[in-house]
């Protein structure tokens, strides 16, 4: 679908899933490519986060891979690898791994998960670029009421 051309009216009988899907899919492509270029992936900044008591972590307790897959559950994607994520990170020594298989963020990994935080202001300024955040919050309050008018929960 394409909006050149087409009136408010036609755009507004389009189907807000096809629009959804559209949007994330860029957003998500964009934020990894922006992150890529800052030597990092999504998923190692996630995993970063769910392990520090600073950020995501209720207790800064270890996890298993399995755990942080669960722990992920709504927002991984079916093609992230944590496995090799988590390579990624042991090899950096951000993280270490125990003997029971569960994955610690080190101070070095703590201090890279403060260190790459500070990249999303520039990811987030650049994809609101030209959207006034009154915009902005219209648009999450109309999503919020298609999802609960579809049967859903919002947080």
């Amino acid at each position: 679908m394409t909006t050149q051309q087409i009136s408010d009216a036609e755009l507004a009988g389009q189907p807000a899933a096809y629009w959804t899907g559209v949007a994330y899919e860029a957003l998500i492509a964009y934020t990894r490519a922006q992150q890529a270029e800052r030597g990092y992936t999504q998923p190692q900044f996630w995993l970063l986060r769910n392990l520090s008591v600073n950020d995501i972590s209720p207790d800064g307790e270890g996890m298993t891979l399995p755990e942080l897959r669960e722990a992920m559950t709504s927002y991984i994607r079916p093609e992230d690898d944590l496995a090799a994520e988590a390579e990624g990170l042991l090899s950096r020594g951000w993280l270490t791994q125990d003997a029971d298989d569960r994955l610690w963020l080190t101070a070095d990994g703590e201090q890279a998960r403060v260190d790459l935080a500070r990249n999303a202001p520039a990811i987030r300024a650049a994809l609101h670029e030209g959207i006034d955040d009154a915009d902005y919050v219209t648009t999450v309050k109309v999503l919020q009421r298609l999802i609960r008018n579809a049967g859903g929960t919002v947080a």
